[in-house]
Order: structure tokens, then C-alpha cells, then sequence
């Protein structure tokens, strides 16, 4: 019987650092009596800027802040190799920016977070990052109330390989979104994932929605809420999102039976559906039973006119389908706090390729966060995930 790879792997790396660990102390440059007697004598000046850099890779961020002062050469190898980067996003920053840039100049991933009380960066300083940080990946903005569609605009103009963009409490609009949709990652082809949270304001609707039909067709993920879809959004989403496999509807009055029968009847793809607090009735529910050929889970939740005699037939009838039901007639949609507020993170597949995230400033009152909780979209995210651990797919930036 042959070995594993893993167990190989393992082998193979223990010999490689037995030989290099070998081959170091007798080296004629360093010799085991210089090791014990080095002193203050820097032992990595020997090591090359890439080797230094790769190590620095296997630590988490308080190890590497510390590593950074330890001597002028590891600053600059720490910084010039550093991918990931979250500032706090106050309006002094602006004047720092340049110098941050110089040192940090490859950096990927960037956060930006500013809090309720404290004026954000403007325009002019996101701006300025998108010239000096042009290989951005992704973004994630939060609390960064002074930003405006021109300013997001502008920078996804100048920031094009953007593939995932993450925006919370922020009062920009539709627009500034439509410009990150034409311009970053091919008019974003990849994207696989978008979130879109509107919660009473109603910046984003049928046009917005047909706008993301229209460029996004690889997309597998789609959340609304407070999102005022129509039967013309959601059918152009359905032919043209062909490979949708996740969908959630939450919040909106005119999501009824019409949509919801054009989403069974052309999202060929979809596995698993969420409905919540929407104007839907059992008529609706019904042409599930013999739309979706894919699906695997239904949730239906504060839709006052559906039936528990419904959901029995549902599961009757799609017998492999897990269907849960939360019938609730004559209340209206409770948003008391929970036990959650409202996730800063966003969930990632491991290999995505891009997302958009969008939320309104107006949520920042707490709304949307206990509207949020009642739905258990983002505190309980089992009803995403298939029993054989489906992706997981929040994450830091």
C-alpha cells in the first residue's frame, strides 16, 4: 500500500527543513559556534526579501506589526508585501494617505471603517486611493456617510480589477452601483454573489435590478431586501441568471403571486428559496410544486396570507424538498430586538470570483438590523447550506 499524498507531503517537508536547518549551521558564513554567540548580529540578513516576505505571510496581524519594527529592512519587506489592510476611515486621514500608499503599494484588499459619531473620508480621499491602489481586489466600506455616487463612481473608473465590493451604512445610491457594475472586473461577467439592502428607502429598483440582469449572468447568489422587485426585474433575472442557484426575497409589498410563479417557472437552476414578509399567498407557493426541478429547500416566513395547509401540500408534493413554513395571519411583521445585531461581515464562496454588497445609510438607526434578526437571513445561516457543507461564504476583507 502506497502512502497518501497529505502524509507524503508531510514527510517531504520535514526532510526539506532538516536539510536547509542542516545546511545553514554548516554553512562557512554561519557556523554553530557563531549561533550561540551571535549576540545582537541579525541571523535573517541572509535570508532573501521573498523568503522574509513568505514568512510574514504565516502571521496573523498582530505578529506582523510587531515584526514590521523590529528592524528598518523588516518595515520595508513587511510593508511592501502586505495584501490586506483596514484603516480607520475618519476625514484626517486624507493627508496620511500618500504615505500609507508608499509604503503599503500592494496592497489587494483594503477596509475602510468609520464610526457613527466621527465624519468619514470624502470623495477626494477614495478617490485618491483608487489612483495610488489601482490593483484593488477588493473593498469593503463601512459608516463612510460622506461618500457619494460621484466619489464611488469615479473610483471604479480608476480601480477596474475591483471584484468585490462590500458597503454598509453608507448613503450613496443606485448610481454609484450602476458605475461599479459598467466598470470593474469586464462590467462585472464574474460576479457570483450580490446583496442588495433597501430597507424603506427604495433607492434600487426595477432598473437597477435589470441593469445586474443584463451584466451579471454568471450570478449564483441573490439577496433582497426592502427591495421592491416587480415581475419585470425579477423575470429578467430569471432569463438571464441562468445559473442562480440561491435566492432570497424579504421586505417587499410587491413581491406577490405573479413573481413568485415567474421565478418557478424560468429559474431552471435554483436550489434553495427564501421568502419573507412578502404579499405572496398559497397560490404562489403552489406553482412551486412543479417549478425548479433543482430545488432543495424552501423557507417561507411573516407572509400572512399562506396557509399551513400549504406548506403540507408543498412537501407532499416535492417530497425531497425541505420545506419550512412559519405561518403567521393578522400580525404584522415584528422587528422587537434579537439577540443579533447587525453582521458587518459578508459571507464569501472560497474560489468567488466578485460581489457587490449594498446597504443604505438609513440603516444605520438600527432598522434594518432588527429587521434583519426577525428574518434570520444573516444571524442563522444554515438555510443557505446543504447538509454536505455547501459553501460557507462570509468573510473578512
Amino acid at each position: 500500500m502506497g502512502q497518501s499524498s497529505s502524509t507524503t507531503a508531510e514527510v517531504n517537508i520535514r526532510e526539506f527543513s532538516k536539510s536547509m536547518s542542516d545546511r545553514f549551521l554548516s554553512s562557512p558564513i554561519i557556523s554553530r559556534d557563531a549561533v550561540e554567540v551571535a549576540g545582537d548580529w541579525d541571523l535573517s540578513s541572509n535570508i532573501p526579501d521573498e523568503c522574509l516576505a513568505y514568512v510574514f505571510d504565516f502571521l496573523g496581524a498582530g505578529d506582523r506589526k510587531r515584526c514590521s519594527v523590529v528592524c528598518r529592512r523588516w518595515f520595508r519587506v513587511e510593508g511592501q508585501n502586505r495584501r490586506r489592510l483596514s484603516l480607520n476611515a475618519q476625514s484626517g486621514i486624507f493627508s496620511f494617505l500618500p504615505s500609507l500608499f508608499t509604503r503599503f503599494d500592494s496592497v489587494t484588499k483594503l477596509a475602510l471603517r468609520c464610526d457613527r459619531k466621527s465624519v468619514s473620508l470624502s470623495d477626494d480621499a477614495l478617490i485618491l486611493i483608487s489612483l495610488r491602489c489601482r490593483n484593488l481586489t477588493r473593498l469593503k466600506l463601512h459608516g463612510c456617510r460622506q461618500l457619494t455616487d460621484l466619489g464611488v463612481a469615479t473610483f471604479a473608473q480608476n480601480c477596474k480589477s475591483l471584484k468585490k465590493l462590500s458597503c454598509g451604512s453608507c448613503s450613496f445610491g443606485a448610481s454609484a452601483m450602476n458605475a461599479v457594475l459598467e466598470h470593474c472586473t469586464e462590467k462585472c461577467k464574474q460576479l457570483r454573489k450580490l446583496h442588495i439592502d433597501g430597507w424603506r428607502t427604495h433607492r434600487i429598483g426595477d432598473e437597477g435590478l435589470i441593469a445586474i440582469a443584463n451584466h451579471c449572468s454568471d450570478l449564483v447568489e441573490l439577496v433582497l431586501i426592502g427591495v421592491n422587485a416587480t415581475y419585470l426585474s425579477l423575470s429578467a433575472i430569471a432569463a438571464n441568471c441562468q445559473k442562480l442557484e440561491r435566492l432570497a426575497l424579504c421586505g417587499s409589498s410587491t413581491i406577490g403571486d405573479a413573481e413568485i410563479g415567474c421565478i418557478a417557472a424560468k429559474c431552471m437552476a435554483l436550489k434553495r428559496l427564501c421568502i419573507k414578509g412578502c404579499a405572496i399567498s398559497d397560490i404562489g407557493v403552489k406553482a412551486l410544486g412543479s417549478g425548479c426541478p433543482d430545488l432543495v429547500k424552501v423557507k417561507v416566513k411573516k407572509c400572512r396570507a399562506v396557509s399551513s395547509e400549504i406548506a403540507d401540500w408543498l412537501q407532499e408534493c416535492r417530497g425531497s424538498v425541505i420545506v419550512n413554513f412559519d405561518v403567521v395571519q393578522d400580525v404584522a411583521l415584528d422587528t422587537t430586538v434579537g439577540d443579533y445585531g447587525m453582521q458587518d461581515d459578508v459571507v464569501e464562496l472560497p474560489t468567488m470570483a466578485g460581489q457587490v454588497i449594498v446597504e443604505d445609510a438609513s440603516t444605520s438607526n438600527g432598522r434594518l438590523a432588527l429587521f434583519r434578526t426577525k428574518l434570520g437571513l444573516f444571524a442563522s445561516r444554515n438555510w443557505w447550506h446543504a447538509p454536505s457543507g455547501g459553501g460557507n461564504f462570509i468573510g473578512n476583507l
